[in-house]
């Protein structure tokens, strides 16, 4: 039986991707974009199974607009894509307050208030699926993407509490990790407005690999992620956590090996201070 999908972000990259892929398998979607005249076409060629929906998710009105377009023409939502984001470039310094909330205004209070208003169809219906998108950036810090890391932390901590809070009704939650992939998002990153010379060695390699992203064929193409939330939707206990791409495995290793490692330090440090202070 087809599933009925709710994906933000849908216009270019891993979202575009993924409505395809699911139009490709049958699947009804309400696909959504700030311009969504970049669906129009995919919308044309299915037009039973994909709506094409306008969305900025920092508009709560088209947030509860989107929602409910999905009830009324495929009758609820069954799996709830939170894809919709970018990247602020820029040093803790560099990064202006404006610049920092607006990078949480799209990276988690959209995804927020879209699962607060899909929750009430799934606890009528029995359940749901929320996908969070997050980047191995959820994970692993990287220089002078402090704004965007930061969002994801904080995207990764609702997606948790979310499972927590509403497993008893029978909502699943994944959060996804992808790794680079040969997408727009590293060209549509936005630079802060105050650049502090001082942080140009480490700043200045990171912006220009995520310039560099876009097209490049040794990243991970969109269809992988496509393919890999299209199958995670069908299984009957989807995992908390899914990385996408053989380098995300590789960046989640290493961090979660550097984590436990200080944490072991540590700990022996502080077990060694206890025992001497015992001893006197």
């Amino acid at each position: 039986m087809a599933r009925r999908w709710l994906v933000t972000g849908c216009s270019t990259g891993l979202g575009r991707a993924l409505v395809e892929r699911l139009a490709q398998a049958g699947e009804r979607v309400v696909a959504t974009a700030r311009r969504p005249e970049t669906l129009a076409e995919l919308a044309d060629r299915h037009p039973d199974t994909v709506v094409a929906q306008p969305l900025d998710v920092l508009d709560p009105v088209a947030c509860a607009a989107a929602v409910a377009t999905a009830a009324e023409r495929f009758g609820g939502v069954d799996v709830l894509v939170n894809n919709a984001g970018y990247g602020q470039c820029g040093a803790v310094e560099e990064v202006s307050d404006g610049e920092l909330e607006a990078q949480f205004a799209t990276n988690v209070y959209g995804p927020w208030r879209l699962a607060r208003l899909v929750l009430p169809l799934w606890r009528a219906q029995g359940g749901g699926h929320a996908v969070f998108v997050s980047s191995v950036a959820g994970a692993v810090p990287f220089p002078g993407l402090a704004a965007y890391t930061a969002s994801k932390f904080a995207l990764e901590g609702l997606a948790e509490s979310l499972a927590q809070e509403s497993a008893h009704l029978g909502v699943k939650v994944t959060i996804v990790q992808p790794g680079g992939f040969s997408t727009p998002y590293g060209t549509s990153a936005a630079l802060p407005g105050r650049r502090v010379d001082a942080y140009e060695p480490v700043e200045g390699p990171m912006i220009a690999g995520l310039r560099a992203m876009h097209g490049n064929p040794e990243l991970n193409p969109p269809e992988l992620f496509a393919e890999a939330v299209h199958r995670l939707a069908g299984l009957a206990e989807p995992p908390l956590r899914l990385p996408i791409g053989a380098d995300a495995g590789q960046f989640l290793t290493m961090a979660l090996a550097a984590r436990t490692k200080e944490f072991e330090d540590v700990t022996a440090a502080r077990l060694h201070v206890a025992a001497s202070a015992g001893d006197r």
